[in-house]
């Protein structure tokens, strides 16, 4: 499997080329173009993220209840993918490492990659952003999505982060929710709100908008139905 990213970082897309009887597991709907010989089925994943208990795991987390299967019986078959916002696309190869992704950041991986949702606790729901997060397993490539340009930072010691610029972290780093300064009053009547704390050492990936942000911007600016 050989993957190119396209456009960064605006408008980011995924070329993919699969060898033969290769598969691709993506995002159901992220398809935009393929090869005529590729084949494309739908299922609930399996493995720990499978199934219709895992298919609703998904659904809670704010991902899709299915997933797209693409399976090329040829050589040089080609995907593109592009995820539903405007953003960037980063390519992570896994090791056997875990990576903890925020819940709409996945966009496609491997077949041999485990996919499973886990709780992050009350420190999440303390964040307003969202209490579950994927955890992935396994080798292989993923493909995951940001809102806007994604960034990566080696994090060695404690590094702050604002809640909703997460696109992903390395699983030897913890993180707790905290305020950015040493006033709870200052860092609301400042606009921060709560940021994430994170300690240890890992990569830690980022984005440079959040979408809650941007939402809550344009909502309040389009017309009353």
């Amino acid at each position: 499997m050989n993957i190119k990213i396209l456009q960064q970082p605006d408008n980011a897309i995924a070329r993919v080329i699969l060898g033969p009887n290769e598969e691709l597991v993506a995002e159901a709907g992220s398809m935009i173009a393929m090869s005529d010989f590729i084949t494309a089925s739908t299922t609930l994943k399996k493995g720990k993220s499978g199934g219709i208990i895992g298919g609703l795991k998904r659904i809670v987390a704010g991902e899709s209840l299915f997933l797209s299967v693409f399976r090329s019986p040829l050589p040089n078959g080609e995907i593109f993918l592009a995820p539903r916002l405007i953003g960037d696309i980063l390519l992570y190869e896994m090791r056997g490492q875990e990576l903890v992704v925020q819940a709409t950041s996945y966009l496609a991986s491997g077949s041999a990659i485990e996919i499973d949702v886990g709780f992050q606790g009350l420190k999440s729901i303390f964040s307003g952003e969202s209490i579950f997060w994927l955890k992935i397993n396994g080798y292989g490539p993923v493909l995951l999505n940001s809102f806007g340009g994604i960034y990566e930072i080696n994090v060695t010691g404690k590094y702050i982060v604002d809640t909703g610029h997460i696109v992903a972290f390395e699983r030897s780093l913890d993180f707790k929710i905290t305020k950015p300064g040493s006033s709870w009053l200052g860092a609301f009547l400042g606009g921060e709100g709560f940021v994430c704390c994170f300690q240890g050492k890992g990569k830690l990936y980022c984005q440079t908008h959040n979408p809650g942000a941007f939402g809550h911007s344009i909502g309040s600016r389009l017309p009353a139905r």
